[in-house]
């Protein structure tokens, strides 16, 4: 028994409300590392603080169920009937129904900070409004419900357990709890590729630094000729014991698609565990989590999906989640992976609950039918560019998804070698004249645009690249 801070006594254990506890109340020992911790799930209507609703274990474990009843919304939804033909054409008008994007620059950078479907910011807009109307009854006794309605969904969405995944603000926070997480000692090894994310590398860093661990970072050499060439420097490189592996889905500035499934399996053959950064995957890629076999998985909804900014998921397996410290300690600590992550403080949750009308849109109008546009669409484009220019691709085209790295024309290089300030200047020469906003990447010594493809763009905004490119000189 113990009292909790709204004074309420609780004595009954509630059994089943969390996966992986073991028959009894409290959790079963698990391998030292990392450190386990303790957690008493009750089956009272509140868990932790003063919230009528914090419950949250249990609201999820119903969620998995046929019984499940979601809570009813405050005010209605849009509504995409986009099932029988009458979708708007992607392209131009699917910019103006759905996005709020000017009409004047051409933008073909939704890798950068994605791009918001106009009727979820409504939504998040409307949210924001109702909380407003009743703040202690929407914190006290509704949020959390809401929230556990959306996990749900997100759940079903990419493929696993709603038990298993938790809303967070961003793949930045998401990488930094699993890392930081992580028990690691002198003597121990990170594994990585030259690839990973920046602000990933400095992370990295700092832990490792901290902690006097060896970051093993391994360099692909450009441009890639397919998949085994990763698949091999993996097989090659990777020590038997590494601790943790860390690898982009989709890396930021090469715009691969990696081959998860052999780099995971070579990974847990040599018993290292792997944590990916799938910022750029969710919407793109068809995500299977529970089968891909990840220890660790995080994306942002704000990128490819097009939600408000602010949203993004971790999945952690099962057996791995008592042991992931949260970055802020707050009421739900020590209550369950789940209800530890659900409340950090008070914020702005309204682009979490605006998920449900992103998820609507993306169903409605077929998620392989986006796909096929996004993925067509990349490949007449690159092809476009490649034959103005008479380049070549950073990777294969097939390994490519909804960006590519199309290289520039050797003439744009100073001195036969590409660098950063060289990438920068061509990159604001494109915004400032052109208006155009796509990104310039200088990798293994030549320079690379890196464009983006989604459904409000179509072919002649690549066209406006390419006679831009055609245009400019080395001065």
């Amino acid at each position: 028994m113990f009292e909790s801070r709204s004074g309420l006594i609780r004595s009954e254990v509630h059994r089943g409300s969390y996966q992986s506890r073991g028959p009894s109340s409290v959790i079963q020992e698990q391998p030292p590392i990392p450190t386990q911790r303790i957690y008493l799930v009750t089956s009272a209507r509140r868990d932790f603080g003063s919230f009528h609703s914090s419950n949250v274990q249990e609201l999820l474990g119903t969620a998995k169920t046929r019984n499940y009843i979601p809570p009813s919304l405050p005010f209605d939804l849009p509504q995409f009937l986009y099932g029988n033909g009458n979708t708007p054409p992607f392209g131009q008008e699917m910019r103006k129904k759905h996005f709020l994007l000017e009409e004047a620059t051409t933008f073909i950078n939704h890798g950068a900070f994605g791009c918001t479907l106009k009727d979820a910011l409504d939504v998040a807009q409307k949210w924001q409004v109702y909380i407003e109307q009743q703040p202690l009854r929407f914190y006290d006794r509704e949020l959390f419900p809401h929230l556990v309605f959306v996990t749900k969904r997100l759940a079903e969405f990419v493929g696993c357990s709603p038990t298993d995944l938790v809303l967070i603000p961003n793949v930045t926070m998401a990488m930094n709890c699993v890392i930081k997480s992580q028990v690691l000692k002198p003597g121990d090894t990170v594994f990585m590729l030259n690839v990973t994310y920046g602000a990933v590398k400095k992370l990295l860093k700092q832990v490792c630094d901290e902690r006097g661990v060896t970051l093993q970072e391994e360099s692909l050499e450009f441009p890639l000729f397919g998949p085994s060439q990763i698949i091999t420097k993996v097989e090659e490189s990777l020590q038997p014991g590494t601790k943790l592996a860390v690898f982009d889905h989709i890396p930021s500035n090469a715009s691969f698609i990696n081959p998860l499934p052999e780099i995971i399996d070579i990974c847990h053959q040599r018993g290292t565990r792997v944590l990916i950064d799938g910022a750029h995957a969710l919407g793109v890629m068809d995500l299977k989590l529970s089968c891909l076999g990840a220890d660790y998985y995080t994306s942002n909804c704000h990128k490819w999906l097009c939600c408000p900014k602010g949203c993004a998921f971790l999945y952690v397996k099962p057996e791995l989640q008592n042991c992931l410290q949260p970055l802020v300690i707050s009421h739900g600590f020590g209550f369950g992976f789940s209800s530890e992550y659900i409340w950090t403080g008070l914020k702005d949750y309204s682009a979490f609950l605006a998920l449900h009308t992103v998820l609507d849109f993306w169903e409605s109008v077929g998620l392989q039918r986006v796909r096929g546009y996004i993925k067509h669409l990349m490949s007449q484009a690159v092809d476009l560019l490649v034959n103005h220019w008479k380049t070549g691709l950073l990777a294969p085209k097939e390994m490519f998804g909804s960006m590519a790295c199309v290289q520039l024309p050797e003439y744009l290089l100073k001195d036969g070698y590409a660098n950063y300030e060289q990438a920068e200047i061509i990159q604001n020469v494109l915004y400032h004249q052109y208006n155009i906003e796509v990104p310039v990447k200088a990798l293994g010594g030549k320079l690379y645009v890196r464009i983006s493809t989604h459904i409000y763009n179509e072919l002649e905004q690549y066209q406006k690249l390419a006679d831009a490119v055609e245009e400019m000189t080395i001065e």
